[in-house]
């Protein structure tokens, strides 16, 4: 098959996780612009041909054997302040738009700051920390449909619950976004306080994620798993991380099989000390 735009073939997706994890890609390329990510989708659409978009890797395991379609790498990150309002591309880091909107005074994502994903990631999954939500400052998206058309809906349009987005439901792709904050002349120092705390309580120096149970409700997921006496349990490379229990750490070579492998023996001893049935938070994406 040949594709009407620049491409890779075969190109391994261990290489776009934070997992380390993921055979390769049959094809694969990059959209710098919200007009390039229509031409992906909308060819995509017409010739029948599976397509994940990724942006960070950074709550997502790939499979061991790839992923047999188009893999679209969301570059698009523009970064626009109009204070209060902030326009940004949802390719644009997470972490570093909590951190500049707090540098410059202003709140509502300082708990952004330290969480390694995009900002499309973000909002499809809801992301938070802190007593925060992405949902909790977001005014508008931006959205590409799989026929590749462009959409634009308001926060009262789309669905928001813990990790979760309507978008969930929706075939396409997260490419812009709009945010309200607030001025706070605190907000550095709390931003500040939230990666000092991340970095001392999470192995972020580790591949990995991020949490890979949602929480229970009214219950830490880590929590169970600590005293369920999980804490470094292994297989095959896939480790619980020691300094941090909901944290499934890549310890060397690890698979994708052997991740869930791992995260299943842990839902099986907790739900069997706890009668908790703990949830993935992290997104498996198949290999067709």
């Amino acid at each position: 098959m040949t594709l009407p735009f620049r491409f890779e073939v075969e190109k391994p997706l261990s290489q776009y996780s934070t997992f380390g994890i993921g055979g390769p890609a049959r094809f694969f390329s990059e959209a710098n612009s919200i007009e390039e990510m229509q031409v992906f989708l909308r060819y995509c659409h017409q010739h029948e041909l599976p397509f994940v978009v990724i942006g960070k890797g950074s709550n997502c395991l790939f499979d061991d054997r790839g992923f047999d379609g188009l893999v679209i790498l969301n570059k698009i990150s523009f970064f626009q302040p109009e204070w209060p309002v902030v326009s940004v591309g949802a390719g644009y880091s997470f972490s570093l738009l909590g951190v500049q909107t707090a540098r410059n005074g202003w709140s509502g994502l300082e708990f952004a700051s330290g969480i390694p994903g995009s900002v499309g990631g973000a909002i499809f999954m809801n992301a938070g920390a802190n007593g925060r939500e992405t949902a909790d400052s977001l005014m508008e998206v931006s959205f590409v449909n799989r026929q590749g058309e462009l959409e634009v809906l308001s926060r009262s349009q789309i669905e928001f619950s813990y990790r979760f987005s309507s978008f969930h439901h929706k075939k396409g792709a997260i490419v812009a976004a709009k945010f309200l904050v607030s001025p706070c002349p605190d907000a550095r120092k709390k931003q500040l306080a939230i990666v000092e705390y991340r970095m001392r309580t999470q192995p972020y120096g580790e591949k990995s994620a991020g949490c890979v149970f949602r929480n229970p409700s009214e219950q830490s997921a880590g929590a169970l798993i600590q005293e369920a006496g999980l804490k470094g349990v292994s297989i095959r490379g896939a480790e619980v991380s020691p300094m941090h229990a909901n944290f499934i750490v890549n310890s060397g070579a690890a698979s994708a099989q052997s991740v869930l492998e791992l995260a299943e023996v842990v839902k099986q001893i907790v739900k069997e000390k706890t009668g908790v049935e703990l949830e993935l938070e992290i997104r498996c994406i198949p290999y067709r």
